[in-house]
């Protein structure tokens, strides 16, 4: 389970990587449909950029696939699967036990935020209150913008039905 879920957030990571690439001017297409200006949801995002797999992973175990890919707009705090490396050995293996269905759930609801909340916006909060009903701790400096103990390391990658910022940490409520 845990190698599961570290592949799904070293998928999430890469394609989060790749789309900030692609919407940094590189010749890429990413991000674009059959139809022109029809950009995928944040699953969708997530899944192409190849750097979230954990996290994709995780967001199957917990049945939050579906609400990502609904309409929305929401928010998403996205950890790589760098990030869900830096777990205890194991971590991410339990939490995908269908026992546990409800402490993964509470830890990925926490990484997402109701509304599109761009980084113009992020950097004049302290604080966001997520879908899991607890807020992230939002501290933003000249030297970049931390949510909780997370920095976060590509901003406004804007999807279909919201935004993703991609951190470095996975983050857990306390």
């Amino acid at each position: 389970m845990e190698k599961k879920i570290l592949a799904f957030m070293f998928g999430l990571v890469a394609m989060l990587a790749f789309v900030s690439t692609s919407q940094a001017g590189g010749s890429c297409d990413y991000g674009k449909s059959a139809k022109a200006d029809v950009k995928p949801d944040i699953v969708d995002t997530a899944v192409s950029a190849g750097s979230f797999t954990t996290l994709v992973a995780a967001l199957e175990g917990a049945n939050l696939v579906d609400t990502l890919k609904g309409d929305g707009p929401f928010t998403v705090f996205a950890p790589t699967d760098e990030a869900f490396a830096k777990l205890p050995e194991g971590t991410v293996a339990e939490l995908l036990k269908p026992e546990n269905k409800d402490k993964l759930t509470a830890i990925l609801t926490y990484h997402v935020v109701p509304g599109k909340v761009l980084a113009s916006d992020v950097a004049n909060m302290k604080l966001a209150k997520t879908v899991n009903g607890k807020s992230l701790s939002i501290d933003a400096d000249a030297s970049g913008v931390r949510i909780d103990n997370a920095n976060v390391a590509k901003a406004d990658i804007i999807t279909a039905n919201g935004v993703i910022h991609v951190i470095d940490e996975v983050v857990i409520p306390q």
